[in-house]
């Protein structure tokens, strides 16, 4: 499979990229800083240099044509304030979801949050985050021409992974190693019968690939 991801130098995205690599799918990272390129092929992934949030439609459609499947992994990261959380979190995610339609890609998987939500109450940046990632979430459900899955994990670690997860509608609260999202990723993007489903995911005692086939079938 040829998959693109936005948000391709992502802590999670680099870890999907080298999994990806190493079954031997292409895969395709969108990237702002033409410096983090080599950081992608030392994963085996391919480097595009477009930013997301001056990139007209057509352009990241131009990217995306061919694929077999998109992956949303983009973030305005810790450091920004509530204004990126708007044009990243939110704004990029629904241009990524339009330019996916416009190039034929039905695949369609988002790294959400867990508790996004688009009238979560609140004045601080991570308040407008949940929202902006919530808003994101509910624009991308909207689109029928899209097979979507939105994945929430709970908070993210950079312990290495167990490959042993909780994954349903509700997990509860909970931490998740990046390696194990990066891995239930894969699984996803392997498993189309996940279409339409909104999961959260945390450290459990299933192994992941399990889980998904599991949640598949429910």
């Amino acid at each position: 499979m040829r998959i693109v991801i936005a948000g391709g130098h992502g802590q999670i995205a680099l870890r999907l990229e080298r999994l990806l690599a190493a079954r031997g799918d292409e895969a395709v990272g969108v990237i702002r800083n033409p410096d983090q390129g080599g950081d992608l092929r030392a994963v085996g992934a391919e480097p595009v240099v477009l930013d997301l949030e001056s990139a007209s439609v057509e352009e990241v459609a131009q990217v995306l044509r061919g694929a077999d499947a998109a992956v949303f992994a983009a973030g305005a990261g810790p450091g920004s304030g509530s204004a990126r959380k708007e044009t990243v979190d939110r704004g990029a995610a629904v241009l990524f979801a339009d330019a996916a339609e416009r190039a034929g890609v039905r695949r369609y998987i988002v790294v959400s949050s867990m508790g996004a939500d688009p009238d979560h109450p609140g004045d601080e940046v991570f308040d407008a985050y949940l929202r902006a990632k919530g808003a994101a979430d509910a624009y991308v459900r909207s689109r029928s021409a899209l097979d979507w899955t939105i994945l929430r994990p709970g908070m993210l670690t950079n312990d290495a992974g167990t490959g042993s997860v909780l994954l349903t509608a509700s997990t509860g609260r909970g931490p998740v190693p990046r390696d194990d999202v990066a891995a239930a990723l894969a699984e996803l993007l392997e498993t189309p019968a996940t279409a339409g489903l909104t999961l959260e995911l945390i450290s459990g005692n299933v192994p992941v690939s399990v889980a998904v086939k599991d949640i598949a079938g429910n």
